[in-house]
């Protein structure tokens, strides 16, 4: 994973919300917000659809594929082996179960993308990051 393509991953974001945190966050932490607003996103899908509000999920739906995506792409898949073209499968997986909960509205598999990423963020949160020296 290069800044490059952690970059081009963060404009598929698009979130102004958390425009100044992305300005100051490391390569590491942006990857993060970009979980978090996956998961976010599912979140809300989720309410929209209990509400029946089609266009609303639909859109919440649609920003997280494209928030899958930039993560799919931010993979450094010449250099990181296995993992980077497991977790490409993956994000790839995820996007097309997301489509189909919205197509269904199917809460079940939200549920499902919900607990892949959170298995994968918690991973990604347990990795050491540049610079951080333990304390003690």
């Amino acid at each position: 994973m290069n800044a490059a393509s952690i970059s081009q991953a963060l404009k598929k974001y698009g979130s102004t919300r958390i425009g100044g945190e992305v300005d100051s966050a490391s390569p590491h932490r942006l990857i993060q917000m970009m979980m978090e607003g996956v998961l976010e996103r599912i979140a809300r899908a989720r309410g929209s659809m209990e509400r029946s509000a089609v266009q609303e999920k639909g859109q919440y739906i649609s920003s997280a594929v494209s928030i899958l995506e930039g993560l799919r792409t931010s993979l450094d898949l010449d250099n990181g082996g296995d993992i980077a073209r497991n977790l490409s499968a993956l994000y790839d997986y995820m996007s097309r179960r997301l489509v189909t909960a919205s197509v269904h509205n199917d809460t079940g598999i939200l549920d499902e993308v919900s607990q892949l990423m959170l298995e994968i963020k918690s991973g990604w949160d347990a990795i050491a990051q540049p610079g951080a020296g333990s304390v003690g």
